[in-house]
C-alpha cells in the first residue's frame, strides 16, 4: 500500500510512537519533516540526517502554518500526561491551532492515534481530551484517520512498561479491581502498519477506526502472559476493592519504576473496557503480512533480543520496532544493572591485552581470590559450575570455550573478550573486557552487565552490589598493574639481550 509517495509532517517525533514512525515512514518512500520543540532529544536517532528538524511548539501558529507548506499528510501524536487546571482545554486548542494550520497550507489529510474506549462511559482526564482531540480533527475541513488503540506493546510503551514492571517484580500481586477489565492490546509493529498506510489511503475519509489484535484478555491475564513468555514463575494476582484510582496509582508507582505522573494516568484510563467495536479497518487497509501479531507473540518480540541474550544490542540503535530508542524514559526497557570500570595505562595495548587473554583458570581474577572462591564454591554447591572448570590454554582463548564459570562469547583479538556467565543466579550476567589505545598508552575498560529476573534477580543484584565495590575497582586496577610489570619485565628483556 505505499502508494504515490507523500510529504509527511510528523509531531510527537521525540515520543515513544512517533519515533519508531519515522524511518517507517522513509522506508516507504515518503518525504519527512519533523516538529520538535527541544531537537537535542532526538540527537541520537539513527534517522536524523534523512529528515527535516523544524523547532518549535505546537501552539504557535505560524510556525505550522510554514511548517506545513508543501505536505500532504500531518500526522498528530503529541498527547501530554501532565495534569492540573486547563490541561483539557490547552490539547483541544493545540489540536485546533494544528488544525487551522493544516486547513490554510491546503494539507490532504491528518492522522492522529487516539485511545479506546467504550461509548457513554465516563472517562477520564486524559482518555476524554484524547477523544476530544479526535473530534476536533473530523470536525475540520481536512479529512482525518483517527486510530484508536488500547495496550500497545512494545518496550518503551507507557502501558506495556507497566505491565512489564508489575509482572516482574510481584510474584504475589494484590490488584485494584480494574486487573478484571478486558482488553484488546495491539503490538507496536501493527500500530506502525496502519500509520504508515493511512498516509496512501485513497479517497476522501473522515471517521474513526479502532484497532486492537483481535485477541481480548482481563489485565490480570496479560501481566500472567507476560510472566509465562518472560520465563518468571506463575504470577497469582488478587483483585482487591480498591476504591479511588489515585490510590492504585500511587501503590503503581510504589511498586515500579514508573514515576506517579505516569502512573496516575494509566491507571485511570484502565478504569473501562478497552475493546475494539468495530474492525472496519479491514476494508480500507489489507491486514499485515502473516496477519495481526497475537499478544504473547508481540510480548515475545518486545522480549527477544534479551531471550536471545544479545547483549551488545543493548547499547546499539534501535532497528526493530520493539527495540528502545534514546528517547524513551529511563523507566522504559527491561531493567539492566551496569558496574562499569576504566583506567588510563602508560604501556601499550597488547601488554593489557595479554592479561585479559589470560584471565581466570590458574592465572586468577586479579582481585580478593577469597571472595571468587566463596562465590565459586556456593555456585557448586547449589548445581552450578564454580572455578573448577578453569580453562583449555593459559594464554589463549576461543569463541565458545570455557573459563570457570564464564563461557567466551566473543572475543575480537587485542580489543574485547566478552564472557557470559553460567553461575546459577537470578538472571543473565556478562564481564566484558576491553582494551584501546590512548595517547602514548592505552585505556582498559571493564564492565559487568546484569539482567535481573524478576524481583530475586533485583533483590540478587543489591545484595552482591557491596561486594562489587571491593573487587571490581580492585581488578581493574590489578589487570593494569599487572599489564605495566609485564611491559617492564619485557622491557627489560630486551635491555639484557643487547
Amino acid at each position: 500500500m505505499n502508494g504515490i509517495p507523500k510529504t509527511v509532517l510528523v509531531t510527537g517525533a521525540t515520543g515513544y510512537i512517533g519515533g519508531r514512525l519515522v524511518p517507517r515512514l522513509l522506508e516507504a518512500g515518503h518525504t519527512v519533516k519533523v516538529v520538535v520543540r527541544t531537537p537535542a532529544k532526538i540527537a541520537g536517532v539513527p534517522w536524523l540526517e534523512k529528515v527535516e528538524v523544524i523547532q518549535g511548539s505546537l501552539d504557535d501558529s505560524d510556525m505550522l502554518r510554514g511548517a506545513l507548506d508543501g505536505v500532504d499528510v500531518l500526522y498528530y501524536l503529541v498527547h501530554s500526561m501532565a495534569t492540573g487546571a486547563g490541561f483539557e482545554a490547552k490539547e483541544k486548542a493545540m489540536a485546533e491551532t494544528a488544525a487551522k494550520a493544516a486547513e490554510d497550507a491546503g494539507v490532504e489529510r491528518i492522522v492522529y492515534l487516539g485511545g479506546l474506549h467504550p461509548e457513554g462511559a465516563e472517562l477520564s482526564t486524559h482518555m476524554r481530551s484524547r477523544e476530544a482531540v479526535g473530534k476536533v480533527f473530523l470536525a475540520s475541513p481536512v479529512d482525518a484517520v483517527v486510530f484508536q488503540a488500547g495496550v500497545v506493546i512494545g518496550s518503551g510503551s507507557a502501558s506495556f512498561e507497566m505491565i512489564r514492571h508489575l509482572s516482574e517484580t510481584l510474584p504475589l500481586m494484590p490488584a485494584p479491581s480494574w486487573v478484571r477489565n478486558r482488553i484488546e492490546a495491539i503490538a507496536v509493529r501493527d500500530v506502525l502498519y496502519y500509520l504508515v498506510a493511512a498516509a496512501s489511503l485513497e479517497g476522501h475519509i473522515n471517521r474513526t477506526f479502532d484497532i486492537g489484535c483481535r485477541q481480548v484478555l482481563t489485565y490480570a491475564g496479560m501481566m500472567k502472559e507476560y510472566a509465562a513468555e518472560a520465563g518468571l514463575p506463575y504470577r497469582v494476582v488478587l483483585a482487591l476493592p480498591i476504591p479511588a484510582p489515585k490510590l492504585a496509582g500511587m501503590w503503581v508507582a510504589l511498586t515500579t519504576p514508573i514515576p506517579l505522573s505516569m502512573s496516575l494516568p494509566l491507571v485511570e484510563s484502565l478504569q473501562h473496557d478497552a475493546v475494539a467495536r468495530e474492525h472496519d479497518i479491514d476494508d480500507y487497509i489489507p491486514l499485515p503480512e502473516g496477519g495481526l501479531t497475537p499478544y504473547r507473540r508481540a510480548v515475545a518480540l518486545a522480549l527477544g533480543k534479551e531471550r536471545d541474550a544479545q547483549v551488545e544490542t543493548t547499547w546499539a540503535s534501535a532497528g526493530a520496532d520493539a527495540d528502545p530508542l534514546p528517547s524513551d524514559p529511563d523507566w522504559a526497557g527491561h531493567r539492566v544493572y551496569v558496574d562499569e570500570r576504566s583506567y588510563s595505562s602508560p604501556v601499550d595495548p597488547k601488554h593489557v591485552w595479554t592479561i585479559i587473554e589470560g584471565i581466570g583458570g590458574r592465572n586468577g581474577w586479579y582481585s580478593l581470590p577469597l571472595a571468587w572462591s566463596v562465590r565459586g564454591w556456593l555456585d557448586k554447591l547449589t548445581g552450578g559450575a564454580g572455578l573448577a572448570r578453569g580453562r583449555r590454554h593459559p594464554h589463549l582463548l576461543a569463541e565458545g570455550e570455557v573459563v570457570d564459570w564464564w563461557r567466551v562469547e566473543r572475543i575480537d583479538r587485542g580489543r574485547l573478550l566478552r564472557l557470559r556467565a553460567e553461575m546459577r543466579a537470578p538472571g543473565r550476567a556478562w564481564l566484558e573486557l576491553s582494551v584501546e589505545p590512548e595517547g602514548g598508552g592505552s585505556r582498559y575498560r571493564q564492565r559487568a552487565i546484569f539482567f535481573p529476573k524478576g524481583l530475586s534477580g533485583k533483590l540478587y543484584w543489591l545484595a552482591v552490589l557491596p561486594f562489587h565495590s571491593v573487587i571490581f575497582p580492585a581488578m581493574s586496577h590489578n589487570i593494569t598493574a599487572a599489564a605495566q610489570k609485564l611491559a617492564e619485565a619485557e622491557s627489560e628483556s630486551a635491555g639484557s639481550t643487547t
